[in-house]
């Protein structure tokens, strides 16, 4: 089999509360996502996805994705696209760094794969873990009362697991993390996640003040050192998102004992070859994880689901289902939530096929 096509869509996915918020001011309304076309000589296709959380969350940008691989799809031409190692490989030798530009190609791969075994890809990463998988929701940075009108809506919704966006002035947050604290009942979840926002002193207070309250705390300033030092003075659950953007941080925070959780995200990786193989050195080391990406819709979320469905059970800590939050959907056969739950689909491959009124023409075309 090999790759005789690639093309790549772009769509806007608004959001359904208007615009998603975190620290430093920092703000999406919408989001702008690439859809990745791969096609064989065989008559398989496969579908991917890349939607970077704006230019300013990590190294990525919706444009970037589709100059990387216009730049790097004519070396992918005739490649075996079921040989997913090999294909990898080639796409780091021919383009160096930019994972997220590769991320798409690997994800459409993977469904080509799943297609051509007459499996779903979450077979082919492991195999199925119980019925479904827990979802957590995250909560845009608003005032403390209106996060906690959102917590408790969601809540009845069905979700038992809440990322609030905090990293702004200590004192709002602390008053954030209290009042929330406040809404949950046992089992519940909830995760103070910075996103890089505090300086060290910022964080050390807040931490001070919520020593009493059940929360994780995630990824509270930029730097991995930063983050460590706080770490060390810390008796919350501790987690990393931003600082682990590969192998080599991945295995530094297991030696630093630097983090109880770390958040898996598909793009950050390279594709899903990358993020399962994180995955999977996670469990070896006795670390949980959350699986997620940047951001996405319908096949995001189903690459997502896939993932998240053939992670063990125990180190799963969540996942996400960014398909509701956007008010575009791109894709039939996209898994949906369920009382704050999700399950990856059966069909062979992702399980999803593209709206093609949605997608309209592609804007790159390699062929």
């Amino acid at each position: 089999m090999k790759i005789t096509r690639i093309a790549v869509y772009q769509v806007d996915l608004p959001l359904h509360e208007g615009s998603y918020k975190w620290s430093g001011g920092k703000s999406v309304d919408v989001f702008d996502s690439s859809i990745v076309q791969v096609e064989t000589d065989s008559g398989l296709v496969g579908y991917g996805e890349v939607c970077p959380l704006g230019p300013f969350y990590l190294p990525a940008y919706a444009a970037g994705v589709r100059a990387g691989i216009r730049e790097l799809a004519p070396h992918l031409l005739g490649s075996d696209p079921t040989q997913l190692a090999r294909l990898n490989r080639q796409m780091d030798a021919t383009l160096k760094g930019h994972p997220y530009v590769k991320s798409g190609i690997d994800m459409a791969c993977w469904d080509i794969l799943g297609k051509a075994t007459a499996q779903p890809v979450c077979t082919l990463l492991g195999g199925r873990y119980g019925d479904d998988f827990v979802l957590y929701r995250a909560i845009s940075q608003e005032s403390p009362e209106a996060m906690a009108q959102k917590v408790a809506t969601y809540r009845d919704e069905g979700y038992r697991r809440f990322q609030l966006k905090v990293g702004g002035d200590p004192e709002t947050d602390i008053e954030r993390i209290r009042q929330i604290a406040n809404l949950l009942g046992s089992g519940d979840k909830l995760i103070a996640d910075a996103n890089t926002g505090w300086l060290m002193h910022e964080a050390a207070r807040v931490l001070r003040a919520v020593e009493d309250v059940d929360v994780y705390i995630e990824q509270p300033c930029a730097s991995y050192a930063e983050c460590l030092s706080i770490r060390r003075r810390c008796s919350h659950p501790f987690v990393l998102d931003e600082s682990v953007d590969g192998l080599d941080m991945l295995l530094r925070s297991h030696a630093d004992q630097a983090a109880d959780v770390v958040n898996i995200k598909i793009s950050k990786f390279g594709g899903l070859t990358k993020a399962a193989l994180a995955r999977d050195l996670c469990v070896e080391m006795g670390v949980a994880m959350t699986i997620e990406d940047s951001w996405g819709g319908d096949i995001t979320t189903a690459a997502i689901a896939h993932l998240a469905h053939s992670t063990p059970t125990d180190f799963l800590f969540t996942a996400t289902d960014f398909n509701s939050y956007v008010t575009v959907s791109t894709a039939e056969g996209a898994p949906q939530r369920v009382h704050g739950r999700m399950a990856a689909a059966n069909a062979p491959g992702l399980g999803i096929a593209p709206r093609w009124d949605v997608l309209g023409a592609p804007l790159v075309d390699v062929q």
